[in-house]
């Protein structure tokens, strides 16, 4: 401990992200896209000119919330821009969620960083466990006297992801305070619940740039919502970092948002290696859960889920081992290139039988 840390700083227990090697190897431990961005992000970057570096961005991101409510069909208003949509849920997170005496629920099992927000702001957590098929009980959130609701969808690190026809049953028997839909992993077979936004106040959706449209490295994230919880960020946002998106994010972005063809065939893709990849893994008596996702949540039968972890690190290739209390029987697999993933089975069949 510090004697210079605020009370409070040495309690925290801060989010681990996955590791990013030195050396080169399969990276199949962070979700990350395995083809590149599309032709018009990479003309972008040829294109542009260092000048406009010297002045402070557009506060409001105004074009680039414009291609964003082009592409989702809802308006400007509607639209909410930050630096990855980590700092677009933490604006939420404190926006919404901060109420003394009620807990805000989530699932049990779901994206780790929710949890880290709420100790960093002091929010009452109410964790509901998943069901037997590992899919998040909607129907098992609070009706009243909670801070709100946040989950993903598709659920991290289980790969589920629940229709837009549940989400508005849940959404009708929560109307008094917010209900956050974390949609990180949309673009891989899941439906989003953007459309629901405007019959529902309360609903507000996230999303990123960093998996199906492969820009984990230039850091965008939106919320799209009502317009009054768009004020509601907004007033955060400008409490805390008045120019989030840079002149060079805001053109590549836009950039992706236009060549829909590439997007559209990157997940293509993805979701076909995910499948002969699920198939691939059964067959060697490993259970996967179904997934809408570009990932695979597995668990080893044979084989110890660490000693695997170990086993595919010591070959070259990186896959996510939680070690957490009701995790830890299990791996979360990134869906990377064919190859890539016949390497990872190769690797798979190659383990020493289990003693």
């Amino acid at each position: 401990m510090s004697k210079f840390w605020s009370p409070g700083v040495e309690a925290l227990t801060p989010y681990v992200p996955g590791e990013q090697p030195r050396q080169r190897m399969i990276k199949l431990n962070t979700n990350e896209n395995p083809y590149p961005p599309s032709r018009g992000v990479e003309n972008v970057l040829r294109q542009f000119s260092c000048e406009q570096l010297r002045r402070y961005p557009d506060p409001e991101s105004l074009a680039l919330r414009d291609m964003l409510a082009r592409t989702y069909n809802v308006t400007r208003e509607q639209v909410f821009v930050g630096n990855g949509s980590d700092e677009v849920l933490a604006f939420a997170f404190r926006a919404f969620f901060l109420r003394e005496g009620e807990a805000l629920a989530i699932p049990q099992h779901t994206y780790s960083f929710y949890p880290v927000y709420c100790q960093l702001y002091g929010i009452d957590l109410q964790k509901v466990a998943l069901n037997e098929r590992w899919e998040v009980p909607l129907e098992h959130f609070p009706e009243q006297g909670h801070a709100g609701i946040a989950f993903a969808n598709p659920n991290a690190p289980t790969g589920h992801a629940h229709s837009r026809l549940a989400i508005k049953s849940l959404l009708e028997k929560q109307r008094e305070r917010v209900v956050l839909v974390d949609e990180a992993y949309y673009g891989f077979g899941s439906e989003s619940a953007v459309p629901l936004t405007n019959e529902h106040p309360n609903l507000l959706v996230t999303g990123t740039f960093s998996k199906s449209r492969s820009l984990a490295g230039m850091r965008i994230g939106f919320a799209i919502g009502s317009r009054e919880l768009i004020e509601g960020l907004e007033r955060i946002k400008d409490s805390f970092n008045s120019y989030p998106i840079d002149p060079l994010a805001s053109a590549v972005g836009i950039a992706a948002l236009e060549d829909t063809q590439h997007h559209d065939e990157c997940c293509r893709a993805i979701m076909a290696t995910r499948e002969n990849t699920s198939q691939a893994l059964r067959h060697l008596d490993i259970e996967v859960l179904p997934s809408q996702a570009n990932f695979l949540f597995a668990r080893p039968k044979r084989h110890d889920a660490a000693s695997v972890a170990a086993s595919l690190r010591a070959s070259g290739i990186l896959v996510r081992h939680f070690g957490t209390p009701g995790l830890s029987d299990w791996l979360r697999i990134s869906v990377g290139t064919e190859a890539e993933m016949a390497a990872l089975v190769a690797a798979l069949e190659a383990l020493p039988a289990a003693s």
